[in-house]
């Protein structure tokens, strides 16, 4: 807010003399303010913006004092503060957003061959490279990245109308002193105020609360695969990370949590900007009064998500022994659609479905491998290829070589 301060009493040359445009930008560097007390008369005065401005008047020496805050309006200080506060924390969101997807397409281009079984609604199902989940989270992250760095570039723009919206106080001069402003700040300038139109900060905390949920994805997937019973992948071990209170031996995905909680905090929070949506006539009562906690909560939670999974992919432990072993102990079961297409070439596909059901049935009830059971159907030169995990992953590595091109091509 002090920022804006400055840079408006130095863009109205017109209005404000240079020597106490001067005064007051050394006033807005220097001064200092009592928060609690700022907070407290804020209620009362239904913006922080008036006694922000009175309390800032009172530091500004001399006759420069008059000049502060002239033809402005407090929701132009209040937004323009939001859009610098949020500009600076969607660059940090960015940079974690990047070190989440390298560390994802590096753990892709690593483990484009090794084999786990993939699991649908928690089940068990057919063979996947881990590099290829891994290569979904990427894409997931990559789609996420574009759209909230369009939204974070798009909702830095400059917040200035005056008392309705335009510029009155500033006569011929208005766009001249708003372009002034604008580039002082770092801000691009809208082709019109948008204190009524609130749309920017919406797209802008909807994108987050997306970016929000890759983060907890990649969690969930994590934290499942972290299950003492799969033990396939495990977040890095630290000190005190972890940890029970009551229990020594375990092993919490301490991190994982971190990302769920604030995925799911996050859609609550983005739900709150999409209905402050609808404000009434030129300045709304309620609505853009709330938007800073909002953004700040969503904003602070989706960075504390992408930071948490940032650490953990970076650090991964993967166990593709206990991989292997998983899909062994399926007993040959994840290998059924290799076995029923196989077996398509000769029955056609709803017969060689059907036997197939038929051999799986009967490989659980006797125990026995899918493997061994399908002997008498299939020849046993053919046996190998149908249960070679590596065999079946098909369009797996050409679909992992365009995730990490089109990251790389996205966050370069």
């Amino acid at each position: 807010m002090a920022r804006f301060e400055a840079a408006l009493a130095g863009a109205s040359t017109s209005l404000v003399p240079r020597e106490h445009a001067e005064t007051i930008a050394r006033a807005c560097t220097e001064a200092k303010f009592d928060a609690r007390r700022l907070a407290i008369e804020a209620r009362e005065a239904g913006t922080l913006a008036i006694p922000f401005v009175r309390e800032l008047t009172r530091q500004v020496p001399g006759e420069a004092a008059r000049y502060v805050h002239l033809g402005a309006t407090s929701q132009d200080v209040i937004d323009t503060a939001i859009v610098l506060c949020v500009n600076k924390a969607s660059q940090r969101i960015l940079e974690l957003t990047r070190r989440v997807g390298n560390a994802a397409a590096s753990i892709a281009e690593r483990h484009r061959d090794t084999p786990m079984v993939a699991r649908t609604l928690l089940q068990p199902a057919t063979p996947v490279p881990f590099g290829w989940k891994a290569a979904v989270w990427l894409s997931l992250v990559a789609r996420a990245y574009r759209a909230f760095g369009r939204a974070a570039q798009d909702a830095a723009v400059l917040q200035f109308g005056g008392a309705a919206g335009t510029l009155a106080a500033f006569g011929a001069e208005a766009d001249a002193v708003a372009d002034t402003l604008a580039r002082s700040l770092g801000l691009r300038r809208p082709p019109i105020t948008w204190h009524s139109g609130r749309d920017l900060f919406a797209r802008l905390g909807a994108e987050a609360a997306i970016l929000a949920g890759a983060a907890g994805k990649i969690a969930r997937d994590v934290s499942l695969l972290m299950q003492a019973e799969v033990g396939e992948a495990f977040e890095p071990a630290a000190q005190g990370r972890g940890g029970s209170s009551a229990m020594p031996h375990k092993r919490n995905p301490a991190a994982s949590l971190l990302a769920l909680e604030a995925a799911q905090r996050a859609p609550g929070l983005a739900a709150t900007l999409l209905a402050q949506l609808a404000p009434e006539h030129e300045r709304g009562l309620g609505q853009w009064q709330s938007q800073w906690l909002t953004l700040k909560d969503l904003l602070g939670g989706t960075a504390s998500a992408l930071g948490a999974m940032a650490e953990v992919l970076e650090g991964l432990q993967i166990d593709t022994v206990a991989m292997a072993n998983n899909l062994e102990q399926t007993g040959g079961l994840a290998f059924s659609e290799a076995l029923a297409l196989h077996l398509a070439r000769t029955h056609g596909k709803a017969a060689a479905h059907a036997l197939t059901e038929k051999l799986c049935a009967q490989a659980v009830l006797e125990k026995r491998h899918l493997r061994e059971v399908a002997k008498p159907v299939v020849p046993a030169g053919e046996l190998e290829a149908i249960f070679d995990a590596r065999r079946s992953f098909s369009g797996a590595h050409a679909m992992i070589e365009r995730a990490i091109a089109t990251w790389r091509e996205t966050a370069p």
